[in-house]
C-alpha cells in the first residue's frame, strides 16, 4: 500500500510539474539563504578566533603611557616607557602573573644575507617568550637561557625572512648581518597563518640582552626603555586581577597612581575575545533572524501551494473515497506528498548552500574571515520546520474533505 501510495504522490507531482518545481524551489530558497547566512557569521567567527589564536593564547600587551601632571587631567600629562628594570619587578613581585616576556623592536635595521638584503622587524625577546606567543619552528632550534645570558649573536628567522634572505636555500647555520653586526641563524620559523597577514613571518628575533646591547631604542627617554611587555596571568579568570597588580608595580616604580587605568597604553586579548564573542553572538541572532523571515516567506508558499492543491482535488477525495480509500489512506497521501516535496527541497537547499560555500573556499577572503561553514542544527532546523509547515498545511484541508461524505464531496466545484 506504501509503494502505490507513493507512485501515486510521485504522479501527482508530475502532473503538475511548474507547480511543483517553484514550490521547491521556494523552499529550497529558503533553506540555503538561512544555512548561508549563519554559515558566513560562523566563518567571521572562526577567522576572529584563529587570528587572535595566531597571536597567542591570554595574551596582555602593556605598553608606555602618560602620567598627568594633575590627577585626573590628561592635557599637561608627559608619556613614559617601560623599562628593563620594570621587566624584571614584575617577573619578580607579580604573583598572579604565569609568563612575562619585554620587547624591544626596531624596524630600521637593514638585515642582509649573502644573497639578498632587506629591511625586517627585529624583536629582542627572552627565551621564554616562544611559551607567551605562537611560534612554532619549522627547522634548527628556539633561543635558549645561555644565549641570553652570554649575549649571543644567535636569530631566528620568519617564514618570510627565509624566503627573501635565503630563497630555496637552507637557513640554520648560515650567517645573516643585522646593521653590520653577524649574527648566526640558529631557528627558522614555521609560516603561521597568511603570510602577508602576519607580521611574525617578517621578523628577526634575536635575544634581548643581545639586542639591549647592540640595537638599544633611541629617542627621549629611551635609556633602559623595551618597547612593550608581553605577560599571561596565572589563569585567564585572573586577567583583571593580574592587570591591577602589574599596573600597581609600574605606577610604583613612575610615580604615579597606577590604579588609574587611563595612565597606560595595552591591548588584552583575553578581553577582545569575550568582546568578539558578544558580538558574534549578536550577530548569529540577527543573521538567523533574517534567515528565519526568509525561511518563513518559503513557508507560506507551502501553505498556499498545498491549500490549493487539497481544495483542486475534493472530487479526487470523493472518488476514492467511493471506491473504498479510508480516511488513514487519504491522509497518508497527502501526508507522503507534503514530506515528500519539502524533503527534497531542503536537501535542495542545503546542497546549494553547501556548493556555494566550496566555491568561496576557493576565493581570498578578507583578513578575519574564514571560510563559511554549514552549522548541522540549523540545516536540520530548517529542514524539519519547512517539512512541518508542509505536513501541516496539507493535512489539514485533507483531512477536512476526508470528513465529507463521497457524494459532498464529488458535488464540490
Amino acid at each position: 500500500m506504501l509503494r502505490d501510495l507513493l507512485a501515486q504522490t510521485l504522479r501527482t507531482l508530475w502532473g503538475h510539474k511548474l507547480r511543483s518545481v517553484l514550490t521547491m524551489l521556494g523552499i529550497a530558497w529558503g533553506v540555503g539563504s538561512l544555512l548561508l547566512l549563519i554559515g558566513l557569521g560562523e566563518g567571521f567567527r572562526a577567522g576572529q578566533i584563529q587570528q587572535l589564536r595566531s597571536i597567542g593564547e591570554d595574551i596582555m600587551f602593556l605598553y608606555g603611557g602618560r602620567i598627568p601632571a594633575v590627577e585626573g587631567s590628561f592635557s599637561s600629562a608627559r608619556p613614559f616607557r617601560l623599562t628593563y628594570d620594570d621587566y624584571l619587578a614584575i617577573r619578580t613581585e607579580a604573583k598572579l602573573v604565569r609568563e612575562i616576556s619585554p620587547v624591544l623592536n626596531r624596524q630600521d635595521i637593514r638585515a642582509s644575507s649573502e644573497f639578498n638584503s632587506t629591511n625586517g622587524q627585529v624583536f629582542g625577546v627572552t627565551p621564554n617568550y616562544s611559551r607567551i606567543r605562537t611560534l612554532p619552528l619549522m627547522t634548527g632550534r628556539w633561543m635558549n637561557d645561555l644565549d641570553n645570558i652570554e649575549k649571543r649573536r644567535v636569530a631566528v628567522i620568519g617564514h618570510e625572512m627565509l624566503k627573501n634572505m635565503f630563497p630555496g636555500r637552507p637557513a640554520v647555520g648560515s650567517s645573516i648581518l643585522l646593521n653590520g653586526h653577524r649574527f648566526e641563524v640558529v631557528g627558522v620559523l614555521a609560516k603561521i597563518g597568511r603570510e602577508d597577514r602576519n607580521a611574525t613571518n617578517i621578523r628577526v628575533l634575536v635575544p634581548i640582552n643581545t639586542m639591549r646591547m647592540l640595537f638599544p631604542l633611541k629617542g627621549d627617554n629611551a635609556e633602559g626603555a623595551v618597547s612593550y611587555v608581553n605577560y599571561q596571568p596565572r589563569t585567564a579568570d585572573d586577567h583583571e586581577s593580574a592587570k591591577q597588580e602589574v599596573h600597581r608595580i609600574v605606577g610604583r616604580r613612575h610615580g604615579f597612581d597606577g590604579l588609574d587605568e587611563d595612565s597606560f597604553d595595552e591591548w588584552d586579548t583575553i578581553q577582545n575575545a569575550k568582546t568578539f564573542g558578544k558580538i558574534f553572538d549578536a550577530m548569529s541572532i540577527f543573521l538567523g533572524g533574517v534567515g528565519l523571515v526568509t525561511l518563513g516567506l518559503g513557508a507560506i508558499g507551502i501553505i498556499n501551494i498545498m491549500l490549493v492543491s487539497v481544495s483542486e482535488r475534493t472530487k479526487e477525495i470523493g472518488l476514492r473515497k467511493a471506491i473504498g480509500a479510508t480516511h488513514r489512506h487519504i491522509l497518508w497521501q497527502f501526508f507522503l506528498e507534503g514530506a515528500l516535496m519539502t524533503l527534497l527541497s531542503g536537501l535542495l537547499g542545503v546542497a546549494g548552500a553547501a556548493g556555494l560555500m566550496r566555491l568561496l573556499d576557493r576565493v581570498q577572503l578578507p583578513a578575519g574571515f574564514d571560510t563559511p561553514r554549514i552549522v548541522p542544527a540549523s540545516a536540520v532546523l530548517a529542514v524539519v520546520s519547512l517539512s512541518v509547515a508542509g505536513i501541516v498545511a496539507g493535512l489539514y484541508p485533507a483531512r477536512k474533505a476526508a470528513l465529507m461524505t463521497p457524494v459532498d464531496a464529488l458535488r464540490m466545484e
